[in-house]
């Protein structure tokens, strides 16, 4: 019988398509937008360095050298330049998608703004022509194949009209001088400001989309992990289906044999079958979990709670089926709210406590605590600890203390649960031995909302 998964309040679709691609690309998406938006800004405070750089530029040539500029259409086109620029920061300000259009459109306007100042200031004479070059490696940087052949061409133009329709200026030739004459010292100022340009802005570039890789990477990483959960939990259904018609068979043959006149009157074997059967029940209990949290079951198999109540039963329950000599739990969640039971939450935090009862068969400590909106749960024993190599890959499947094949999947699965849920995992070593695993929950994810209190 196939009915819908039943979810828990505050919990989205995400969670019923783990493995689904869309995640993943919507991931790519956002990291693309946020580097884009990130790589326009620089631009937006590169065009500010051009303005200053612009400005001085005139002044010093003007009246430290004394040669006459058009200074009224050049500041016309700096004023254009500012102008375009403050609508530019005013509308990236708020996150969005930087589309290559707009990328390829905003390197055009520097390039005519910085075409109209050659023209009115020498033309190709001009050493500032350079700055070309800067105008190209930025679009090789940041815009895909076809507009970079784009930029090149339209530069290359731009440049073959500024020689033949430039407007010279009254410049004394005087290349003879070397350093002294001001078409060298141009060229000079020319080549350092575009390779201090090209090393602070490309590094800055390079950097975003470094970021943006990484953080592909690790969405990846996240897809792959949650795809290889949703076959496991394949796998756990279809055995959970094959396992319920043989534990069937077994309730019923202990009873039968609880009834029987050998067994009733040999109270020591009464014991053992009691034990049996208990054993059997526990073997559907979790037959029926997996099959619940694969949404084969019965929505109504899930039970109003609280969080207090979920939580005491949950450790009362994994007190009496565990052999540990000493058990300590701590509930300081001092205001209980609403929630329904969630046999994906129950068996995360019985992974957790049974991976601490394997280490320290002697204790095993529980402390659960509220913060605000949060739900912290500290799982404490006193064995050996983790490795270092445990602790720096937490939750990666098959990373095992036990050395057994294919073990390591009981704090993968945690992990992935919790994270799922928008919480998180954390392990560490306690200073006088033993490991402490701290589960952090937003309340919002695993408690009922206002209108599901009400029942609405």
């Amino acid at each position: 019988m196939s009915t819908a998964k039943p979810k828990m309040p505050g919990q989205t679709e995400a969670r019923n398509n783990a493995a689904s691609p869309q995640p993943v690309q919507s991931g790519l998406d956002r990291l693309d937008d946020a580097t884009g938006l990130k790589n326009m800004l620089q631009l937006i405070q590169l065009r500010w360095i051009a303005v200053i750089g612009q400005l001085a530029t005139i002044a010093i040539v003007q009246f430290g050298f004394g040669i006459q500029l058009p200074l009224d259409p050049m500041l016309k086109v700096l004023g254009g330049l500012v102008l375009f620029n403050v609508i530019s920061l005013l509308r990236w300000r708020t996150q969005r998608k930087v589309s290559n259009s707009e990328m390829f459109f905003a390197l055009l306007v520097d390039v005519a703004m910085l075409t109209a100042q050659l023209y009115l200031s020498g033309g190709a004479t001009n050493p500032f022509t350079f700055l070309y070059l800067l105008q190209v490696a930025l679009g090789a940087v940041l815009l895909q194949a076809w507009s970079v052949w784009a930029m090149v061409a339209i530069t290359t133009a731009c440049l073959v009209g500024v020689a033949i329709f430039g407007k010279p200026l009254a410049l004394p030739l005087d290349l003879e001088n070397g350093f002294s004459s001001p078409h060298m010292q141009g060229i000079l100022v020319c080549f350092v400001l575009n390779a201090a340009l090209l090393v602070t802005f490309i590094t800055r570039i390079s950097r975003n989309l470094r970021e943006r890789d990484a953080r592909l990477a690790s969405l990846r990483q996240r897809a792959a992990e949650e795809e290889h959960i949703v076959r496991m939990g394949l796998l756990a259904s279809g055995a959970a289906h094959e396992l319920g018609t043989p534990l069937s068979t077994l309730a019923v043959i202990l009873g039968d044999w609880q009834r029987m006149p050998p067994f009733t009157a040999d109270p020591e074997l009464q014991q053992e079958i009691g034990e049996m059967q208990a054993q059997v029940l526990r073997c559907k209990t979790i037959v029926s979990g997996i099959l619940l949290s694969a949404g084969e079951a019965r929505g109504e198999s899930l039970t109003r709670t609280s969080i207090c109540t979920f939580l005491d039963d949950l450790a009362e329950e994994w007190r009496s089926t565990r052999s540990v000599a000493s058990f300590s739990y701590e509930n300081g969640v001092l205001q209980d709210l609403p929630m329904v039971s969630d046999s994906a939450l129950k068996q995360m935090i019985g992974n957790v406590l049974d991976n601490a009862l394997e280490a320290s068969p002697g204790w095993v400590g529980l402390k659960a605590t509220r913060d605000a909106d949060t739900l912290t749960l500290t799982v404490t024993d006193a064995g050996p600890g983790f490795a270092p190599g445990m602790l720096a890959h937490l939750g990666k499947p098959y990373q095992s203390s036990k050395g057994r094949t294919g073990g390591g999947l009981g704090l993968f699965l945690v992990v992935n649960v919790a994270r799922t849920l928008g919480g998180s995992v954390t392990a560490r070593n306690r200073s006088g031995g033993g490991a402490i695993v701290t589960i952090t929950l937003p309340l919002a994810a695993i408690t009922l909302g206002k209108n599901e209190r009400h029942g609405s």
